[in-house]
């Protein structure tokens, strides 16, 4: 694993990650961790573009019938044999 120090970090900014980390219990270096993560994991898309990528999906699965209470229970029984 690397090490990564940061330097010139303002008070406040550590304050409010040791709150942060404490609420969630976590380390400060989990919370930091996890932070970092989540902001460079990826961009977010835009709501549109969210929705239109659901709407293609939609039509892609749109002849599968249903899931019916009695579909999903036969599932399971059969999951259970």
């Amino acid at each position: 694993m690397a090490v990564l120090t940061l330097k010139n970090v303002p008070e406040e900014l550590v304050e409010r990650l040791k709150k942060e980390a404490k609420q969630n219990r976590r380390s400060l270096n989990q919370e930091a961790l996890l932070r970092l993560e989540g902001s460079v994991a990826g961009r977010r898309r835009a709501a549109g573009e969210i929705i239109a990528s659901l709407r293609r999906f939609h039509k892609r699965v749109a002849y599968l019938p249903p899931l019916t209470d009695e579909f999903l229970e036969r599932a399971k029984r059969a999951g259970r044999a």
